[in-house]
């Protein structure tokens, strides 16, 4: 088993295509095609199954993925220490964060970061943060920056508190809230809302507030990426509650404080058995400290 037959794996489970992942892994697919048919001969299962249509993997694939991605990761992370150790920073930094975090400049840092050590191969992925905690779990990911409720801890991670603050309503500039100073979350359920999809952490800070409070709301518009929400509520279709310092962000939207709000935490996380020095390089660029300054390993 080789390091690169690891790679070509990853690859086409991430693409759901060989052609996809030959073009990034940089060879001709049919070299890698053959790398992974040797894989799955030596393993004695297959890992895809092959369709005209489409590429899935199979149950073994699915067991071995993790292990694949952790050995490659363990592989990288070896060679960046050995670097480390000589006073090189080199590897690989994979960062994932959401949309609505604001209690760090992760594009500024990335700027710098890239500056100061080119040798560091560096991706970026935005997403939901149940998603971003499973793939830094799984070593897919270097260290994740979250907005959490209060009552959230993601386990099988370290996590360090960045900062906390509440929601804020934000509604269509001609909504009968629009020129009030503050409003309560029992006026709130009476609208229809927009928000993320049931389930996801950033869902859960409001949905526990109204619950806490014996209150239900309706959330007949469900959207993906928080950025669609301003164009929900623009209009009058929804209201909804975003993070404070996010709100000014959103355009065509009126900004109304929550007297019962929420809190949400921002945070970031990496795996326990500690920071690759790429991303603790980068934790250093943003001023964030290291061991014994607020961090708390998930169980």
């Amino acid at each position: 088993m080789e390091l690169q037959q690891l790679r070509y794996v990853i690859a086409v489970a991430e693409t759901n295509s060989f052609t996809r992942a030959a073009e990034r892994c940089l060879v001709v697919q049919s070299a890698l095609s053959h790398q992974i048919a040797r894989l799955e001969r030596e393993l004695g299962a297959r890992l895809f199954e092959r369709t005209s249509r489409r590429v899935r993997l199979t149950p073994a694939g699915a067991a071995f993925l993790p292990a694949a991605r952790q050995c490659l990761d363990a592989a990288e992370r070896a060679a960046a220490e050995v670097a480390a150790a000589v006073g090189e920073v080199r590897g690989r930094l994979a960062v994932g964060l959401i949309p609505t975090v604001t209690a760090v400049d992760i594009p500024a840092a990335l700027r710098d970061f890239r500056e100061r050590y080119p040798r560091v191969r560096i991706g970026l992925r935005v997403g939901a943060s149940d998603d971003l905690a499973e793939q830094v779990r799984e070593g897919a990911l270097d260290l994740a920056f979250l907005g959490l409720p209060v009552s959230a801890r993601p386990r099988g991670v370290t996590v360090h508190e960045l900062a906390r603050e509440r929601l804020v309503a934000v509604v269509a500039p001609d909504h009968p809230v629009a020129g009030a100073e503050s409003v309560d979350l029992r006026r709130l359920a009476t609208e229809p809302f927009v928000d993320l999809p049931a389930g996801t952490a950033g869902r859960l800070q409001s949905d526990e507030a109204f619950t806490a409070a014996g209150l239900t709301r309706e959330v007949p518009f469900e959207v993906t990426t928080a950025d669609y929400i301003a164009r929900l509520v623009a209009p009058g279709l929804a209201v909804a509650m975003v993070p404070a310092a996010w709100a000014p962000r959103l355009a065509g939207v009126t900004v109304v404080e929550v007297v019962d709000a929420p809190l949400r935490v921002e945070c970031v996380i990496w795996r326990p058995e500690g920071r690759t020095p790429s991303a603790a390089e980068f934790l250093r660029i943003l001023g964030i400290v290291g061991p014994g300054s607020g961090e708390e390993g998930g169980e």
